[in-house]
C-alpha cells in the first residue's frame, strides 16, 4: 500500500481518463498504477499481451490517459514503420510511467521527441517500494538521471565499508525510507535479508550508482552485473547504452567472461533488428562502434549474436542465463 500510493500521489495518478494496463499484470507497479488510477475514478483497459502497434490503436480508439511501460516496450515503439509513428497522434496521454529496467538515454530521448514530455521515471522495487521520480522536462536537462527521493525518502551511495561517499561518486545506493528498522524481509532468507540492510532501516537493493550535487540519483549498474578487468571496475549499463546506438542492433546484454590475462573480459550478447543478418564483420564493426564512444578497457572484445535475447515476462534481460555457461566448472565466478 505504501509503493501504491507513493508512486500514485507522486506520480499524478488522478483518475482521469482510462488507464491502459500492457502487462505482466502481476507486476508491482503495472498493476499497482492500474489500481491507483481505479479507485480514483478510472477504467481500466487490460491487453492480454504487449504488441506495439495496438498499443497506439487503443490509445487512440479509447483516448487511454494513463499508462505503464517499460523501456523494451519503448524501443518496440520506436521501431514501428516510420508511416505508423507520424499517423499516431499522442495526446490523449497526459501520463506515460516507466521503470523496471535500466533505460537508454537514447531511447527515452526519442519518445519525448514523439509523445512529448509525457514520461514520468521512477526508481524503487517491490519489496520496499518507489524511492525517487523524475520528469521528462527535468530529465532532459539531467539525461540518465531517475530523479530526487521523494518526501520521506533519503538515497546516498556508500562505499564497500558503508562509509557514505561525496557527490557524484559512485557506489552502492542505500535508502531509508520511513521509521521501519527493517522495512522488506526475505521469505525463509534470513541471510538475503541480513544483506541487504546496512544498518536498522537503511537498505540497498544491490544498485550502484551515485547521488549529484543537486541531489539527482543516476544508476550506474547492479552490483552483481559488475565485471572487474585488469583490476578496474566496469558497469555493463554504460556499454549496453551505446552498443544499443548502433543501427544493426535490436538489443544487447553486456557481461563478464574468464580471461586469463584480466581475470573478466568484456563480451556483448547481441540480438539484431529482424531484417539484419549475422557476420564476423558484423561484430567487428559493432566493436569499432562501440570503441569510438567508449573508453578502450569498457569496449566489449566480442560478440555473441543472440536470435532472442532471454527475457523475463517484465522486460528484463536473464543475462546470468547468458553468462553461466561460459563460467562453468570455474572455481570462481569474478
Amino acid at each position: 500500500l505504501d509503493l501504491l500510493g507513493r508512486l500514485g500521489d507522486a506520480a499524478r495518478l488522478d483518475g482521469r481518463g482510462p488507464h491502459l494496463m500492457t502487462g505482466p499484470h502481476y507486476h508491482a507497479a503495472v498493476s499497482g498504477s492500474a489500481l491507483f488510477d481505479m479507485v480514483n475514478g478510472a477504467s481500466v483497459v487490460m491487453m492480454p499481451k504487449f504488441d506495439a502497434a495496438s498499443v497506439l490503436e487503443l490509445i487512440d480508439s479509447r483516448s487511454i490517459a494513463h499508462t505503464h511501460l517499460v523501456p523494451t516496450m519503448f524501443v518496440r515503439l520506436l521501431r514501428l514503420p516510420e508511416t505508423t509513428r507520424l499517423a499516431f497522434d499522442p495526446s490523449p496521454l497526459s501520463l506515460v510511467l516507466h521503470g523496471a529496467a535500466p533505460i537508454s538515454p537514447t531511447t527515452k530521448r526519442a519518445m519525448i521527441e514523439w509523445w512529448g514530455p509525457r514520461l514520468v521515471e521512477y526508481w524503487g522495487t517491490s519489496e520496499a517500494g518507489i524511492f525517487t521520480l523524475i520528469y521528462s522536462i527535468e530529465w532532459l536537462q539531467r539525461p540518465g538521471s531517475v530523479g530526487r527521493a521523494l518526501p520521506g525518502v533519503e538515497v546516498f551511495a556508500a562505499d564497500d565499508k558503508g562509509r557514505p561517499l561525496g557527490a557524484g561518486q559512485i557506489g552502492t545506493l542505500y535508502c531509508r525510507s520511513g521509521d521501519a528498522a527493517q522495512p522488506f524481509r526475505y521469505h525463509e532468507a534470513p541471510e538475503k535479508t541480513d544483506a541487504s540492510y546496512l544498518a536498522p532501516g537503511i537498505f540497498t537493493m544491490g544498485d550502484m550508482g551515485y547521488v549529484d550535487a543537486d541531489g539527482y540519483v543516476f544508476l550506474t549498474d547492479r552490483a552483481t552485473n559488475m565485471i572487474i578487468s585488469g583490476g578496474i571496475n566496469v558497469y555493463p549499463a554504460e556499454i549496453e547504452h551505446v552498443v544499443a546506438d548502433h543501427p544493426a542492433v535490436f538489443d544487447v546484454a553486456v557481461f563478464g567472461v574468464p580471461d586469463d590475462e584480466w581475470g573478466e573480459s568484456v563480451k556483448a550478447a547481441v540480438e539484431l533488428r529482424p531484417e539484419v543478418a549475422p557476420s564476423p564483420e558484423l561484430a567487428l564493426e559493432i566493436i569499432a562502434f562501440a570503441r569510438e564512444r567508449l573508453a578502450s578497457y569498457k569496449v566489449p572484445r566480442s560478440i555473441d549474436f543472440e536470435d532472442r535475447l532471454p527475457r523475463l515476462d517484465t522486460g528484463k534481460i536473464l543475462t546470468r542465463q547468458l553468462r553461466e555457461p561460459y563460467w562453468r566448472d570455474r572455481d570462481r565466478k569474478i
